[in-house]
């Protein structure tokens, strides 16, 4: 059974992204690639990741007019990754052609609420309740839209996945409980903590990318698994 972990990958250059990839591709079960490698390689930077033989989570969180993102989902069907991110928050039109645009294997899933926001971030741009009642509204519309799953927290996780029997669940912002500290990140869970609260997959970045040892660090996060 492949490991549930992804390592996030997020940098700019891709002979360290390809390095960090192949010193952990034993001990984690996929690589995502963010906003960030995709806008200093392109398409092609991909490619020469899938050379890894990992599962590839392109994660750009797409978010504009409904067809302007089905066009760009339209653009990756070369590549065919294996997940790739929309923001929920785009509505359900941009959600329904997202889906219909993409390619035939890749899993769509919807970005619920940023872990790096919280309850005042939301105030602050005018949504109305508090980060759970978001998340759980914005899971109900995904599932509504035809996706394929949603990103939430760990905090969400386990309300959306009752709401969403069949749906698949990314968690970000995940810690060890002897990891790297918060960083950017809000609203965070151990990686035991996320999987049962029923996690379909976790994604890993600084706890691995930023230790000494990655594949080390790697292997003592599945073995809490």
């Amino acid at each position: 059974m492949r490991s549930p972990i992804y390592v996030a990958l997020d940098t700019p250059e891709l002979d360290r992204a390809r390095a960090l990839a192949q010193e952990v591709h034993h001990h984690v079960g996929g690589i995502k690639l963010g906003l960030e490698f995709f806008a200093a390689n392109g398409a092609a930077g991909v490619r020469e990741m899938a050379a890894v033989e990992l599962p590839i989570f392109l994660d750009l969180k797409l978010h504009d007019i409904p067809n302007t993102v089905a066009k760009a989902m339209q653009a990756l069907r070369p590549i065919e990754p294996a997940i790739v991110t929309i923001h929920a928050a785009g509505g359900r039109a941009m959600m329904e052609d997202a889906k219909a645009a993409a390619p035939c294997h890749t899993k769509v899933i919807g970005v619920t609420m940023l872990t790096s926001l919280d309850d005042e971030d939301l105030e602050a741009v005018g949504c109305r309740g508090d980060a759970h009642e978001q998340v759980m509204r914005l899971t109900e519309l995904a599932r509504a839209s035809g996706l394929d799953g949603v990103v939430c927290s760990g905090h969400e996780v386990k309300a959306a996945k009752k709401l969403w029997p069949g749906g698949f669940f990314i968690v970000p912002g995940v810690r060890p409980l002897n990891g790297s500290g918060k960083a950017d990140q809000k609203r965070t869970v151990t990686p035991r903590e996320a999987m049962d609260q029923g996690a379909s997959i976790i994604v890993v970045g600084r706890p691995i990318t930023g230790a000494e040892k990655p594949d080390l660090a790697a292997r003592e996060i599945e073995a809490t698994l």
